[in-house]
């Protein structure tokens, strides 16, 4: 599914970036060489990056 449609940005690519990104979802869009055009996403994008480190948080509580 695209999270972005502005730069076409699919939520499994968001998902990769967050694990390599520690900022926010304009950082995050950076590490991709993309920036925020309409900023319609921003939001839903942030929602992602959370759920993804707090999984990533929770792996490494696991071991």
């Amino acid at each position: 599914m695209y999270i972005c449609i502005c730069n076409a940005i699919r939520e499994a690519d968001l998902r990769k970036a967050a694990l390599t990104s520690a900022g926010d979802a304009e950082a995050t869009y950076a590490t991709l060489g993309k920036r925020p055009n309409c900023g319609q996403c921003l939001v839903k994008a942030g929602e992602i990056l959370s759920q993804e480190r707090a999984l990533l948080s929770c792996e490494n509580v696991a071991l």
